[in-house]
């Protein structure tokens, strides 16, 4: 009896009519889900009327009080989709630009809202902070290395907010370098470990009742820390410069000093060669072998000076 009614239950709705039923229903909810719904579209441009991009639009509901953001395209063009009837405080925010704010947009469900604005340039000093570090020369450095110490911007460096709005290579040259210089300045702190260590084997490395060990230590800290030191000149000579900057305080001094560490560096290991080898067939340290010590101890000091020029401010 039962086998009887189900056949012909199943002859009275093929498989195909439930397949064609089960669609309809779910294309009926999920219009019902979104019908009512509207949306928030327009186009953000700067004073001279171009498309400004990576502009945060929130639109926060008057009367639920709930927000929904999106990014500015690189034409200037958002869309907020999914918003419901009513009236929408709306903020328009961009680095280098003052925020915007609009008290009332009204957003139906007939038709998609329209609000194009335009921003204006910020003056410097009250641009929106994104990670925006305070006023630095060209190549300062900040006093401790740290990973989360925002980069400058060419404001920094005294270009105005117009033109260093439309001067992304000048501030993509100006990024590099301070990554650079950041490294520059870190391979610096880790080169006077080792420079220290050899000017303190130093003493036991030339007097007559030396022995073979404390001069192979000192020239083994002496070559460590000649590759390192050139690793860290590597990062200064190769850091692109921004055109229309200068070059002033500390690191004025900073360059003085480089003029004499820097061939003292080349000298020093030279005349270290020349004295180990005579020291090696015994003999005491004799002709321009014994200058090494004296242009080490000057080729540390303008180092540790240098050093210090980027690191403290006086």
């Amino acid at each position: 009896m039962l086998r009887t009614i189900f056949r012909n239950q199943h002859r009275a709705f093929p498989p195909g009519l439930i397949s064609v039923y089960l669609f309809t229903f779910l294309a009926a909810s999920l219009t019902a889900q979104t019908a009512g719904m509207g949306a928030l579209t327009g186009r953000v441009t700067d004073p001279s009327g171009a498309g400004v991009a990576n502009v945060t639009v929130t639109a926060t509901s008057a009367d639920t009080g709930q927000a929904r953001s999106t990014t500015t395209g690189t034409d200037g063009t958002y869309k907020l989709d999914g918003l419901a009837p009513g009236n929408y405080r709306v903020k328009f925010e961009a680095s280098g630009f003052k925020s915007l704010e609009l008290p009332s947009a009204a957003v139906n469900a007939t038709e998609a809202a329209v609000l194009d604005t335009k921003l204006e340039i910020a003056e410097v000093g009250n641009a929106i902070p994104v990670n925006k570090p305070p006023p630095v020369s060209q190549e300062d450095l900040p006093n401790a290395p740290s990973s989360s110490t925002p980069p400058p911007s060419l404001q920094d460096l005294g270009f105005p907010a117009e033109q260093s709005q439309g001067n992304a290579r000048e501030q993509a040259l100006l990024d590099k370098r301070t990554h650079m210089l950041k490294i520059h300045q870190r391979l610096g702190l880790i080169t006077t470990i080792p420079l220290i260590a050899t000017v303190a084997t130093s003493l036991n490395a030339g007097g007559k009742t030396t022995s073979t060990t404390s001069r192979d230590l000192h020239v083994a800290l002496g070559g460590l820390t000649g590759d390192l030191y050139f690793m860290t000149a590597y990062y200064a000579i190769r850091a692109p410069r921004v055109p229309g900057t200068e070059t002033r305080g500390p690191i004025r001094f900073h360059k003085v000093m480089a003029w004499i560490h820097g061939p003292g560096m080349i000298l020093t290991p030279i005349l270290g060669a020349i004295a180990f080898d005579q020291k090696s067939k015994g003999e005491k340290v004799h002709g321009i072998a014994s200058a090494h010590g004296p242009v080490a101890i000057v080729t540390a000091g303008a180092f540790g000076a240098s050093l210090l020029s980027v690191s403290l401010k006086f």
